[in-house]
């Protein structure tokens, strides 16, 4: 019996994998090495050829593979559908995170919606492929991988796996489908982001004599005051793209001080810049920077890590040929299936920027992801499961010559 999709999703609920989001943060929850050792037992038990492939301690991106008819090595096509392994924190969840809950329709839970749902529907696809094996259907990899919601750190490694002597793929895939929660649309351009520390520099005093320290507080604060007007009067003037709108920025985290009767040396703020498709995420940077040294006459208190998140957008030039077939896959069941632009980010630039025709697709609203209640309906759950068996037992866009790559080789 192929996988199903609803018990899948909540073995996969079960299992806490909450990335720390950079916070000095422990526990067993941390990390996504439960889910990884599930996802291997689960190919083990399935019969896939499957590789793990270690990113830092206790993340390990996994991959596994489905032939098709005609094996990747005799020139069979190869479509990739990817989801990443980690949720966000529990923090203020009103609902029980990891203890899945299925009530009115709805599954809820942290990863629910973003992403183990449509990890459980690309799982629950896959495995009807293997059991029923329609003709022409293409060799399937299933690529899990690792830190997505933080720093974008296991997708651009997955690469490694049709690369050298020992590669688990012998090229790469010809089309790849990233999970996220689309609404049942194709989101064919996104965002990228650029993020960094700005730190303001001061000198520690007394609180009863102010005026023999330096506040660092006080001087971050004009810097705020440049970036405030840098996002609302100067980014938005940088550029316009046509699905996903302009760039944009903000500051989202500050930090300062050691206690209320100290004048603080020392204050940290965290920028976030979107990039759009085809914009440079250090050119932003710079772009930033620049501005506020010259609004604070080049103030040499002021100091800008260099960036810690580089990840370029996503644009729609590649895709045209797989997005077209997806979308006419997924009205055929039913669904929206419209080709659209997003403003959040995603693992696909890791693929696309490699020359690979990448969407994004999924079950479930991304104004469901991230909640204190998070949930994903049982229907959008059926239906895209049913829409990633579809075109995958015939795909339609899978644009690049296989017979081109092997001359190549």
């Amino acid at each position: 019996m192929p996988l199903d999709v609803l018990e899948t999703l909540c073995d996969l609920v079960r299992l806490p994998s909450v990335n720390p989001m950079g916070r000095g943060v422990s526990g067993d929850e941390y990390f996504e090495y439960r889910v990884t050792g599930y996802l291997q037992r689960l190919f083990e038990r399935l019969g896939w050829p499957h590789r793990r492939q270690p990113i830092e301690p206790r993340r390990d991106n996994i991959v596994a593979r489905l032939d098709g008819d005609v094996p990747p090595e005799r020139g069979g096509a190869i479509l990739m559908f990817e989801a990443h392994q980690d949720t966000v924190p529990v923090d203020g969840m009103t609902v029980p995170p990891w203890t899945p809950e299925i009530r009115q329709g709805r599954v809820y839970g942290r990863g629910a919606c973003d992403i183990k749902g449509g990890m459980a529907c690309m799982l629950a696809a896959m495995s009807r492929l293997a059991e029923e094996r329609p003709a022409g259907r293409p060799t399937i990899v299933m690529a899990c991988s690792v830190n997505e919601e933080y720093g974008f750190g296991g997708a651009p490694r997955i690469g490694d796996l049709w690369l050298g002597e020992a590669a688990f793929l012998p090229l790469a895939p010809d089309t790849v489908i990233v999970a996220e929660p689309t609404a049942l649309d194709v989101v064919v351009a996104h965002k990228g982001a650029v993020r960094w520390r700005c730190h303001a520099h001061g000198r520690a005093a007394h609180s009863s004599r102010p005026q023999a320290g330096d506040n660092a507080i006080y001087r971050m604060a004009r810097v705020l005051a440049a970036l405030e007007r840098y996002a609302r009067d100067v980014v938005p003037t940088l550029g316009q793209h046509a699905l996903v709108g302009p760039p944009s920025l903000s500051v989202g985290l500050i930090a300062g001080g050691v206690s209320v009767n100290t004048v603080p040396d020392r204050c940290t703020i965290e920028i976030d810049r979107r990039v759009l498709p085809g914009e440079d995420p250090q050119a932003a940077y710079l772009h930033a920077v620049e501005f506020v040294a010259r609004e604070l006459n080049g103030d040499p208190q002021i100091e800008h890590d260099p960036p810690y998140l580089t990840s370029c957008g996503l644009s729609e030039e590649l895709s045209r040929s797989l997005a077209a077939g997806l979308s006419e896959t997924v009205r055929q069941a039913g669904g929206p299936g419209r080709c659209v632009g997003v403003p959040y980010g995603t693992d696909a630039p890791a693929f696309a920027g490699a020359g690979i025709p990448t969407v994004v697709f999924g079950p479930g609203s991304i104004a469901q992801a991230h909640t204190a209640d998070e949930w994903i309906a049982v229907e959008q759950l059926q239906r895209a499961t049913e829409i990633l068996y579809q075109f995958a037992s015939r795909p339609r866009g899978l644009s690049r010559s296989r017979e081109e790559q092997w001359r190549q080789v």
